[in-house]
């Protein structure tokens, strides 16, 4: 890549994790693209956080679970682009979008089912295929995984399952991106205190000392625990680290 500055597109990046990711890139000298679901006042709000680390910054609007959107995002994309950067491409991408579902095996309905998928998933996949012309050649790529895809935690069966996916996607975009001098990677979070899953593992002071009681480290992970590791990974520091699942839970369940 050369040396002027990277952009990175960010999924989800108006809260949780997400934001973390976007204001982590921005500190190490990375400008932002990110997406906001429904709250742009919670976008905006980011946006003026990435400006006064003297970075660029522009929040689009994207709902990863609606494919047929994806050609219109896309426009947007290169229009913001060419407004903001003068360019015609960006070089980091990450898939951090999701949304939790909680239910036993036996009573998954197939909504939920579908709604996890959609989003977690078939988003994932059909979104980086409509951007990566718009990924710049020696760019990266990183997946939002889960813990929950190693260890078995009763009640997440079918958002673990996605997770899977996505590390399988991971590899067989390491390969076939490889041409291009592309990396991917996938960063597996454990158990953070955000509102994901209603926010049991922040507001439940039982689920938050089980998780504690089963992590290394002996505490539930924070959302500023995972964005800079993403931002570290896509440093050029990481350059050679490439299909790799890489799991930043502070220990959970070894």
């Amino acid at each position: 890549m050369s040396n002027e500055t990277k952009i990175a597109l960010v999924t989800g990046a108006s809260r949780g994790l997400g934001r973390s990711m976007a204001i982590a890139l921005a500190t190490k000298g990375v400008d932002v693209i990110g997406t906001y679901h429904s709250n742009k006042v919670e976008a905006d709000a980011v946006t003026k956080i990435i400006e006064g680390l003297g970075r660029k910054a522009t929040m689009l609007q994207l709902d990863t679970g609606k494919t047929p959107t994806f050609a219109a995002f896309a426009v947007s994309l290169k229009q913001a682009l060419a407004d903001t950067w003068s360019r015609t491409n960006f070089d980091y991408l990450v898939n951090n979008a999701g949304i939790g579902v909680y239910a036993p095996f036996a009573t998954t309905s197939e909504d939920d089912f579908d709604r996890v998928m959609n989003i977690n998933l078939k988003g994932p996949f059909f979104l980086t295929q409509t951007v990566l012309p718009l990924l710049a050649d020696g760019g990266r790529i990183v997946n939002l995984s889960s813990g929950l895809a190693r260890f078995s935690t009763p009640g997440f069966s079918a958002y673990a399952m996605m997770k899977g996916g996505i590390e399988v996607l991971t590899r067989y975009l390491a390969v076939e991106l490889g041409a291009r001098q592309i990396a991917v990677n996938s960063v597996a979070p454990g158990a953070i205190e955000t509102d994901f899953g209603g926010g049991v593992i922040r507001d439940n002071p039982d689920a938050n000392k089980t998780v504690a009681e089963h992590t290394a480290l002996g505490r539930a992970g924070l959302p500023d625990d995972i964005g800079p590791a993403v931002a570290s990974l896509l440093s050029d520091d990481n350059r050679w680290v490439n299909a790799q699942r890489i799991e930043v839970s502070g220990g959970m369940f070894l």
